[in-house]
């Protein structure tokens, strides 16, 4: 029997407040993924991250749902390296951690905002409104109002991202099931939904994320995603003038949070994709693993 440290944090913080929490576990090299796997089903949080020593860059991690490890998680990600540099283990500064979805690169400002890089966006393709409003519960119609695609983009996690018109975010009626069953066929995660904001507001877009088929009916603030975000804006939205966006997330969760994401192009095509916000600690949870 052991006793393992899992401190809770909330990512993606607006104002010190909102965010979604992760757990986050230091020194985890001794934690079989059975273990992981364990810790991270009491702990119950829609990720949990799992540090470990790495013989040739800074650190690795690994990432759980209450039912399985994904490739990536970016809000696990900022709680992690929050906990590290609050606990004294690194400092402000540049680092890297290996990921399943390859070798990333994160940054710690003096202030203790973190930034993250992302991989290079993989797009895999559109799928027809009529498809996406039998597990949203919104008319095609509708969908179809904002001539902006329904189009399946990675930066280390798959999602579908579908555009609602102004006003319709919060009307959304997920089908868990329909979802989960798209999901399962097209390979994806979940969907990210969400409705671009107007010139007067200091978010780009406010969105949703959805993804039962790993256990998460909805989450309040989606790092992976909100970086396929801006890397689809980018894409599609030929008007916009700038490489830099604020996303927010949760509100209809009563817990609104703030991602940062930014792009750099070269000929229209995307060469960097970073994530940023800012995280607290707030518990530690002690888990007992046999």
């Amino acid at each position: 029997m052991k006793q393992v440290e899992v401190y809770l944090v909330d990512a993606f913080t607006a104002n010190g407040a909102g965010g979604n929490p992760a757990g986050v576990v230091l020194n985890a090299e001794c934690l079989s993924e059975q273990d992981k796997q364990y810790i991270a089903k009491v702990v119950g949080y829609s990720e949990t991250a799992f540090v470990s020593r790495d013989d040739e860059v800074d650190f690795q991690l690994s990432f759980f749902t209450p039912t399985e490890e994904v490739d990536f998680c970016g809000h696990a990600t900022l709680s992690a390296f929050t906990v590290m540099c609050q606990r004294g283990v690194l400092s402000a500064g540049q680092y890297t951690q290996r990921t399943k979805a390859g070798l990333l690169g994160v940054m710690i400002d003096a202030d203790g905002y973190v930034v993250m890089e992302q991989k290079l966006p993989s797009y895999l393709g559109q799928v027809s409104y009529e498809d996406v409003s039998e597990f949203m519960g919104i008319g095609a119609s509708i969908l179809a109002s904002t001539q902006l695609p329904a189009e399946m983009v990675s930066t280390g996690l798959a999602d579908i991202l579908v555009a609602v018109p102004h006003g319709y975010l919060d009307k959304i009626k997920i089908n868990e099931m329909r979802l989960s069953e798209f999901c399962k066929k097209h390979k994806l995660i979940g969907a990210h939904v969400f409705e671009l904001c107007g010139p007067n507001s200091e978010y780009t877009a406010s969105c949703r994320n959805f993804a039962p088929l790993v256990g998460i009916p909805e989450e309040s603030a989606t790092g992976s995603s909100n970086g396929a975000l801006a890397c689809y804006l980018s894409k599609h939205l030929k008007n916009i003038d700038t490489s830099e966006f604020t996303f927010e997330q949760g509100r209809a969760m009563g817990c609104t949070s703030r991602v940062t994401a930014s792009v750099t192009l070269c000929n229209e095509q995307v060469t960097q994709v970073k994530v940023g916000g800012l995280a607290h600690e707030f518990d530690v949870k002690k888990v007992i693993v046999a």
